[in-house]
């Protein structure tokens, strides 16, 4: 079973924030802004990833290093919503490293991607490999960014 909010106290949260800032504090650093032991905080934080309230210990990158790059907003409407094409259209995109993030979502469209290309090209070679031959996708819209006015993986846990 998933862990939960209601599954965690106020320490843990402290420490999700102050990890999210960043993970590289050690477990001297942390005990001492939340009012643990060292020991205590390092169990917390075994605990934390085991159960999964700490998904992933990621660094992320410059996009300076990346290089120059086109990310696209592409909205995607299929045809059918049933089941097994949904399950088929989330295993699929989810196989693509173009994909960097999918949402299954209401509205207008069915669900949102934010892909991640090196040129316009690269895009319209990944349109023709990931969309075009899905009878199942209705349409497609894709919006350019054209500037990166805030990026954050923080998720504000509203910790007192």
């Amino acid at each position: 079973m998933a862990v939960t909010r209601t599954d965690l106290d106020r320490l843990d949260l402290k420490l999700l924030m102050l990890l999210q800032e960043n993970n590289l504090q050690t477990s001297e650093e942390l005990a001492e802004r939340v009012g643990l032991s060292p020991t205590s905080c390092l169990r917390r934080l075994r605990r934390l990833r085991e159960n999964g309230a700490i998904m992933s210990d990621v660094s992320i990158i410059s996009p300076s290093v990346a290089g120059k790059r086109v990310t696209s907003i592409v909205l995607v409407a299929l045809e059918q919503e049933q089941l097994d094409l949904l399950h088929t259209f989330k295993n699929r995109m989810s196989a693509y490293p173009e994909v960097t993030q999918c949402y299954y979502v209401t509205g207008s469209a069915d669900f949102i991607l934010v892909v991640n290309t090196a040129s316009m090209e690269e895009y319209g070679a990944f349109t023709e490999r990931a969309f075009f031959p899905d009878k199942n996708i209705k349409s497609f819209n894709t919006y350019v960014s054209m500037q990166t006015v805030k990026f954050t993986t923080r998720i504000n846990l509203d910790v007192s």
